[in-house]
């Protein structure tokens, strides 16, 4: 059975890989049938020829879940698509002072959905208060 695997190159703590079809039964650093690129995990740089690994998954070769996940987030010029998540770490106080601030927001949001509400009701119930004066007045006369 054929794999479209990774083939590790370069030093020791500072890997590259080749994007190869090979043999299953072969070793990892075994002649490989073709090679489809290249990825470097560490500065996230990528070249694949995402279509023949395509055809090849066609010919019912099998890729690991690394190639996949690559084929999955593969750009079409063959570059990967990487977007690096932005963390802040802040402090205990920061964390504290952010959440009351949440809380504030969403507390003013319900206050004003309330008031928006109370609004919108208040206006249906004053033309009844108007009819009513006006029919007792009627019997009076």
């Amino acid at each position: 059975m054929l794999k479209i695997r990774l083939k590790r190159l370069g030093a020791k703590k500072n890997p590259s890989y080749r994007i190869i079809v090979i043999n299953s039964t072969t070793k990892r650093e075994g002649r490989p049938i073709q090679e489809l690129g290249h990825y470097n995990p560490k500065t996230k740089v990528m070249k694949f020829d995402v279509e023949t690994a395509k055809e090849w998954v066609k010919k019912g070769a099998q890729p690991t879940e690394t190639v996949a996940y690559l084929m999955k987030n593969c750009n079409a010029d063959g570059t990967l698509n990487y977007k690096k998540k932005e963390t802040v770490k802040l402090s205990k106080k920061a964390q504290a002072k952010k959440a009351a601030e949440a809380e504030a927001k969403a507390a003013a949001e319900a206050e004003a959905k309330a008031e928006a509400e109370a609004a919108a009701a208040a206006p249906a119930e004053e033309p009844a208060a108007e009819e009513a004066p006006a029919e007792e007045a009627a019997p009076e006369a």
